[in-house]
């Protein structure tokens, strides 16, 4: 009994055990398979991280709130509030969800620094910053139109002066004029003698 159960095993691990002809490479048949592929895991979005719940395959908060960003939810959460986002999501196209989700997180961020008036008093504040600078450019441009004035007028001075001296006749200086070329006898006190007589 004990030498049949000998030859029985050695049967099965001599089956086992692949012939040298099997192992070397140019006798094999068929290339050796490459090693599956790990199945990829999903964490789950920003939102149903901080909700603490499943995230399903077509979560509707999953392609706006990835996990690498979940601040962007917390603050959107703590002002709208998670069924009021998901709510709004799902009655708007695909296409506009993504601009939606930007103006409720912006929304948000400018309610939880002013919680009174929230984007609106932003805007409040860049409306009035723009009425000042268009008084000061009103201002500006009433300065450049004044300076050009003025300069129109200086230059139209000038041309008439200029145009008035080119006008007057320059006459030459009279002989009568030019009296100090001459002698005067009366001056020197003697009277002129001929140099020969």
């Amino acid at each position: 009994m004990g030498y049949s159960e000998h030859t029985n095993t050695t049967a099965t691990a001599a089956a086992a055990e692949p012939s040298p002809s099997a192992v070397s490479p140019t006798s094999s048949s068929s290339p050796p398979s490459s090693p599956p592929s790990p199945p990829v895991i999903l964490s789950p979005c920003a939102a149903c991280k901080i909700l603490r719940r499943r995230c399903v395959e077509k979560c509707v908060l999953a392609p706006y709130f990835p996990p690498t960003e979940p601040l962007k939810f917390t603050i959107a959460h703590r002002v709208f509030g998670a069924s009021n986002i998901i709510k709004l999501l799902q009655e708007l196209p695909e296409a506009q969800r993504a601009d939606a989700v930007n103006s409720m997180v912006y929304e948000a961020n400018a309610r939880l620094r002013d919680p009174v008036y929230g984007c609106a008093g932003a805007i409040c504040q860049l409306q009035n910053q723009i009425s000042e600078l268009q008084a000061e450019l009103a201002k500006a441009q009433a300065e450049i139109l004044n300076m050009q004035c003025q300069n129109a007028n200086l230059f139209e001075l000038i041309s008439k002066q200029l145009a008035a001296e080119h006008q007057q006749p320059q006459t030459l200086p009279s002989v009568h004029e030019n009296s100090m070329f001459f002698f005067d006898e009366s001056i020197l006190g003697v009277a002129w003698e001929p140099l020969w007589t």
